[in-house]
């Protein structure tokens, strides 16, 4: 027993599991390509740019993704780098799709915000800032695109901290602006690097190491930026904040780094920084108290769904984040929810669509199973017989809705089961409209974009054309009174009256406005929003 448990606390000690957040078009795909590219899991990066040539982002699998450019489901890679196992989960970047990645977040010890150097901190980096924020997860900085022009580094500094709160710790710093891009002065290991162009990085950066006072580096920079870069280093080591790791892990403090994904210009030394860096697996709150990764017992819960990753085969994947113990093929574990036993025969570890079979696995890592239907997001499994929940992932309010129909009544029974599988993966919130037929349904999405991939789904993997119509409506709030007909409520005209799938009452609104009417002319009516009530 002893041994297992050594081999656990040493597995569990080398994994690193932390998930990529940017606004859209900050490089974030990129990045994770160049990181799978240090680490040997690929020979060739796909520029996600390169669409003349057919070469895509490694990470960006489904074929919608290949004709938008843009990533709209998470994909989970692990890969082996100087004796640390690691875990990248790629999320989507475009904001109709945030819902993903927050519940992403849920399986990820520590992020990694990249931030495009010419634009600062943008709209979505703010939400899924605020989202690991709440996690308490560490944040590491990565100020992508100093290859071009871009804003003066304190500048980002000062914008990271009254934007988003945080303090932040240079670990190493640009020398040259304005698309004028020297290389970095690497504060740790007081040497410059310098930035070779052309190539998209594949050649090896040149450094010189040696005091910041060396004549050589004047020789190398010229009296212009080596000046500069003396009184930046100065000015930084006199009033920037102390490196602190505690405050690091605590999320109290970001370190940044500056380079150029495309170019693989200061990836490496992130790479390798932010693996001494970042935190192992960490204790898990449950019902049943903290869940010690290095615990003998096997437990994971379930944060994705997805179907239909392999076209061929109609498949659908369970991902779960191990929590604690080791994992091997075939073992039986308790799906708590389901109070039953599953067999979890065909694990497997993703290169974003390519996949392998897993022998084993351990608390840190992510694996996928194969799901005949019987997991759902939030889902509990757990070696030990105990009832053992772990925190349930929130679920976000529809904003934007739809009345979606199969275009060709005969495949109705292809419609449902297609707009099942997606609400089931979480891509989708479907409702019905009481005392009204069922051949049309109500979609809700938490994005726009969302009604796209939905139509796109349904036609190319379940053969359904559709009919769909937007409605205004901007608010789903449940009712929480179970004694309340809804049909005998004063509401206004435009408040449309809906069930869940798990026939619950929801009343969808226009406005704010419509939700206040409906609670002060209704003053037993309790509602709420799904995001706060549901586990």
């Amino acid at each position: 027993m002893s041994n297992i448990k050594e081999i656990i606390t040493k597995e569990v000690d080398r994994r690193r599991t932390f998930a990529i957040i940017s606004h859209p078009d900050a490089g974030k795909t990129t990045l994770t390509e160049k990181l799978l590219l240090y680490g040997g899991a690929i020979r060739l990066a796909g520029s996600v740019k390169a669409r003349k040539a057919n070469r895509h982002a490694i990470s960006d699998w489904m074929e919608i993704e290949k004709q938008r450019g843009i990533s709209v489901t998470s994909s989970v890679m692990q890969f082996e780098y100087n004796g640390y196992c690691i875990n990248i989960l790629d999320t989507p970047g475009h904001q109709d799709f945030s819902e993903d990645t927050y519940r992403t977040l849920m399986a990820a010890d520590s992020a990694v915000m990249l931030i495009d150097g010419a634009k600062g901190v943008e709209a979505q980096t703010i939400k899924l800032f605020h989202v690991c924020k709440m996690r308490g997860i560490p944040i590491f900085t990565f100020v992508n695109k100093m290859d071009r022009a871009s804003k003066d580094p304190f500048e980002l500094m000062e914008e990271i901290e009254k934007v988003l709160g945080i303090q932040s710790y240079p670990m190493n710093w640009p020398i040259g602006t304005d698309g004028d891009f020297k290389g970095v002065y690497n504060r740790k290991l007081k040497q410059i690097e310098l930035f070779e162009g052309g190539n998209h990085g594949q050649t090896v950066v040149s450094s010189q190491k040696g005091s910041i006072d060396d004549q050589v580096f004047a020789d190398l920079l010229g009296d212009h930026y080596y000046n500069k870069l003396r009184e930046d280093i100065e000015l930084l080591d006199m009033a920037g904040e102390e490196f602190d790791k505690k405050r690091v892990l605590k999320g109290e403090l970001t370190p940044i780094f500056f380079g150029s994904a495309m170019t693989n210009f200061g990836v490496q030394p992130f790479l390798e920084e932010f693996l001494s860096l970042a935190p192992c697996p960490g204790i898990k709150n449950s019902s049943a108290g903290e869940v010690d990764p290095t615990w003998d017992k096997f437990t994971a819960f379930v944060f994705k769904i997805q179907a239909n990753m392999n076209p061929a085969h109609r498949d659908r994947i369970a991902f779960m984040r191990i929590c604690s113990g080791r994992f091997y093929k075939g073992m039986e574990v308790n799906h708590v929810q389901q109070k039953k036993t599953v067999k979890l025969s065909q694990p497997q570890q993703f290169m974003a669509q390519e996949r392998t079979i897993v022998e084993e696995a351990f608390a840190g890592d992510i694996i996928g199973v194969f799901d005949p239907g019987i997991f759902k997001i939030g889902d509990t499994l757990c070696e030990a017989n105990s009832d053992l929940k772990f925190e349930g992932i929130p679920i976000f309010p529809a904003e934007h809705f739809a009345r979606v129909m199969s275009a060709d009544t005969m495949k109705r029974k292809q419609f449902i089961k297609g707009i099942n599988q997606l609400s089931e993966e979480g891509a989708i919130q479907v409702f019905k409209q009481i005392d009204i037929g069922i051949e049309a349904l109500i979609i809700g999405t938490v994005g726009v974009l969302q009604f796209e991939v939905l139509e796109y789904r349904l036609k190319n993997e379940y053969g359904v054309d559709i009919k769909m119509q937007h409605l205004p409506y901007k608010h789903a709030r449940w009712i929480e009174n179970s004694d309340i007909d809804p049909r005998k409520l004063t509401l206004t005209s435009s408040t449309m009256i809906v069930q869940d799938e798990n026939d619950r009452y929801v009343l969808l609104f226009e406005n704010e406005w419509s939700i206040r009417w409906a609670e002060e002319k209704n003053k037993d009516l309790v509602l709420y929003d799904i995001a706060k009530k549901v586990e």
